[in-house]
């Protein structure tokens, strides 16, 4: 299981980008590479894991829609090779970024990050003490 999958990649990039960026044969067939799309997700969920490994247990499940993003942002990244464009690159250094502030603990997953989780308010103090000694039915005769 990916952080992300095809099919989000087709949600947020179109269908054409990801046939431009995955179909490599002699001549085009005009489809979409299954096989470089997953090769691209697992790339950018190794990167991911690299940086939340010391904050969070891995893998995350379910996956916090912050990680789906970046995860998203990644593969794109890798799926243009060496010849990335200005916004996907700016978006992938974006994406390194947020995973470093999440590695060092400045940012957090959000309400998906079991870490991020307070514990309950209690409606007063709470003390933890022996027994009394004294009280009213040993005092009493006194």
């Amino acid at each position: 299981m990916t952080y992300a999958s095809q099919q989000d990649l087709i949600d947020r990039f179109g269908e054409e980008e990801l046939v431009r960026l995955t179909d490599r044969a002699n001549p085009p067939t005009d489809a979409i590479d299954a096989d470089i799309v997953t090769r691209a997700l697992e790339d950018a969920d190794a990167d991911i894991n690299a940086y939340l490994t010391r904050q969070h247990a891995l893998p995350l499940n379910p996956v916090p829609r912050l990680v789906l993003n970046l995860a998203c942002d990644v593969a794109r990244y890798k799926l243009h090779a060496e010849h990335a464009p200005e916004q996907v690159e700016e978006r992938y250094k974006a994406a390194l970024k947020m995973l470093g502030d999440l590695a060092t603990g400045k940012a957090s997953l959000g309400d998906d990050d079991p870490s991020a989780v307070l514990p309950t308010q209690s409606s007063g103090p709470q003390v933890n003490a022996p027994d009394r000694t004294f009280s009213s039915d040993t005092l009493e005769g006194y």
